[in-house]
């Protein structure tokens, strides 16, 4: 597309709304089955034309949620630099229409105040998300990770502030175990400013949420769940049935190292694709269903490095059902 040309999102993207969204826990907000994540692929090394395609492509077949984290890049900060831009040029008029979150508890600046949970950290990095995003206000912010030195109290109390200053509607946690998860419910519910969703690694490789507890807590307390690296950061796709490709991200040795692939996962994944095939989908398809079909499931946050790649990747919503 040329940069010059205006977008106008397709009247078509909401046509098919029963099946793209789900309720958040309790709460008022749909999410859709398929959320778009800007952790790799949209930072300043990354193409804007193909981080603009990507984008135009989810929106325009109802993603309406794109998640982002201060760090989100690389490098730090670009993500949400691109993201900006997008809105600038593009997403402006649909404001109303998305649902944008960030993050912050990874490091993101050097010195003492550049990471963790405390109140000044948090506050500072919504701050300069906001004005990286050209935002006012982010739909939801979340605690990135747990922080085992700070009072609890310290990093909830800093998102109930947040939201009453307008700068947040919603807030969530991501990585956070099942006590703290406890305590930030009854916590934030007691000041009115609900916890909306938990964001946790839940994959086909990985089922720690499930077998933590977490995953039944937030769907019998009215909390959404939000599943990140729901493809393993590609191993539960047909990357690495056979070797690594070049160009992949395990072979890269950035944040999937290739000793990850063991001969014994391999042949895991490879009875996975058979199963795949046996449905008659693809490896990505039936992981990302299985994920959706989990109880208490809202949405699984999906990377995409190409168009081609984010179709593929929604047509699990549509995926056959499990037994």
């Amino acid at each position: 597309m040329n940069l010059k040309e205006r977008y106008v999102a397709a009247d078509s993207r909401y046509d098919d709304a029963d099946n793209l969204y789900l309720r958040c826990g309790k709460s008022g907000v749909l999410l859709p089955k398929v959320s778009l994540g800007f952790w790799h692929n949209f930072g300043s090394v990354d193409p804007y034309e193909r981080s603009r395609d990507i984008t135009h492509y989810a929106f325009d077949h109802g993603i309406t949620h794109f998640d982002l984290a201060n760090n989100y890049g690389p490098p730090y900060g670009t993500a949400e630099e691109t993201f900006g831009r997008l809105m600038h040029d593009d997403f402006a008029p649909y404001r109303d229409e998305l649902f944008i979150s960030s993050k912050a508890g990874y490091d993101m600046w050097p010195g003492p105040y550049g990471e963790w949970g405390s109140r000044k950290y948090l506050m500072a990095s919504l701050d300069q998300s906001l004005r990286r995003m050209n935002l006012d206000y982010v739909d939801l912010f979340y605690s990135h990770r747990y922080d085992p030195n700070t009072p609890l109290e310290e990093t909830l109390q800093a998102l109930v502030d947040i939201v009453r200053a307008g700068k947040a509607l919603y807030v969530g946690i991501s990585s956070w175990p099942l006590e703290a998860l406890k305590f930030a419910d009854k916590y934030l519910r007691e000041r009115d400013v609900p916890l909306l969703i938990y964001q946790g690694r839940l994959n086909l490789l990985d089922k720690a949420p499930q077998q933590e507890g977490i995953l039944d807590y937030c769907a019998d307390n009215g909390i959404g769940f939000i599943s990140f690296s729901p493809l393993a950061q590609g191993l539960l796709t047909d990357k690495y049935l056979k070797d690594i490709p070049a160009g992949s991200r395990m072979s890269r040795e950035t944040s999937l190292p290739s000793e990850r692939l063991t001969p014994e996962l391999r042949e895991h994944l490879i009875k996975l694709n058979a199963e795949a095939a046996e449905r008659g989908e693809s490896l990505a398809e039936m992981s990302l269903a299985w994920v959706l079909a989990q109880r208490g499931i809202t949405s699984v946050l999906v990377g995409a490095s190409s168009v081609a790649q984010l179709e593929c990747n929604m047509r699990c919503i549509y995926s056959k059902p499990f037994k």
